[in-house]
């Protein structure tokens, strides 16, 4: 009976109790501490098992119309516990954390109200994650948080290709230092990304087409030539560069992403999304971002999952990788 008892004891919150970094974690999926995928919260990074490193980034100040994006690291986490159970992912033949070793870091600490507080710590916190040879895997927030991102990732990499997936372009000139639209001009402007191997997919808003720096695949033409097509455009244009991946959830159209902050229609589905993000596996990334996943303009948590369900699929691409001998 003790043992039993034991048992019970240990069937849950294997995000704050547990010691494992790598293996499948099983726990009820209506219950426990809600970390991504129920990874242990950790932060050492000196653990020579830790691959990834997951962290949340709720912060939306830089938004241009709905608010809410400050809730979606809680709001992906809390939809991934319904993914964390399988032993063996469709349509993969292997376990992903039995061969990548994941940890959620937890939300990062800024100055509410002071969105350079938040850039200040975000370029920080990720300068210690890269030091110390680790992927990072982060979870908006707003689209502003690439930009941190790549600088750090350029201080390690040098300029980088950028897979960009979105209904924006946002590459807009026109806006505040601190504006989810205006993040991509700034990188070209800084030299964070090379824009002869850039790639946006989803695109179906305006942009000015003449002088336009990156490969655009716009959502029309993905959705009618579809994921091997797109694919074979991606790794014509990004070869063998450096790839940081910078995914808004609002590529989706909100049939499948209604919760988000700037919804736009005639969008990809889901499953076309992931198509793209297997297909990917040939190219060499060192970092990703899943951004603007809004719960409050959610229903029955369908971005925090498709939010939750692409993150882990990167996670499965990462995992392939490795297993190849391939992660950076």
């Amino acid at each position: 009976m003790s043992q039993d008892k034991q048992d019970l004891d240990n069937a849950t919150d294997h995000a704050v109790f547990g010691d494992a970094v790598l293996g499948v974690i099983d726990e009820p999926m209506y219950s426990g501490a809600l970390s991504f995928m129920r990874r242990k919260y950790s932060r050492q990074l000196d653990n020579p098992e830790v691959d990834v490193v997951v962290t949340g980034v709720p912060f939306d100040l830089a938004t241009t119309h709905r608010p809410g994006a400050r809730f979606g690291p809680a709001g992906i986490r809390a939809a991934s516990a319904g993914l964390a159970w399988e032993t063996t992912r469709w349509p993969w033949d292997f376990q992903a954390f039995d061969v990548l070793g994941v940890i959620d870091y937890g939300d990062l600490a800024f100055n509410s109200g002071e969105p350079q507080s938040m850039i200040d710590a975000l370029q920080q916190h990720a300068g210690k994650v890269l030091a110390a040879g680790k992927t990072m895997l982060t979870l908006g927030g707003d689209h502003l948080i690439a930009l941190p991102l790549l600088r750090e990732h350029v201080l390690k990499h040098g300029p980088v290709a950028l897979l960009h997936f979105d209904a924006h372009t946002d590459t807009y000139s026109k806006g505040s230092a601190y504006d989810h639209g205006t993040m991509f001009h700034n990188a070209v402007e800084e030299g964070l990304v090379l824009p002869d191997n850039t790639v946006q997919v989803g695109i179906r808003t305006n942009y000015t087409r003449m002088g336009h720096p990156f490969t655009v695949l716009d959502a029309a033409w993905v959705n009618d030539h579809g994921a091997t097509r797109a694919l074979e455009e991606i790794r014509s244009v990004i070869g063998d560069k450096p790839c940081y991946v910078s995914f808004d959830i609002d590529c989706l159209d909100p049939a499948f992403a209604p919760g988000t902050g700037t919804p736009v229609c005639g969008g990809l589905a889901t499953d076309l999304a992931l198509k793209i993000v297997r297909g990917l596996l040939p190219l060499n990334i060192v970092g990703v971002d899943l951004v603007e996943v809004a719960p409050p303009y959610d229903h029955a948590e369908i971005t925090a999952l498709a939010g939750a369900t692409l993150a882990l699929e990167f996670l499965y691409v990462l995992a392939a990788q490795k297993r190849r001998g391939k992660l950076i």
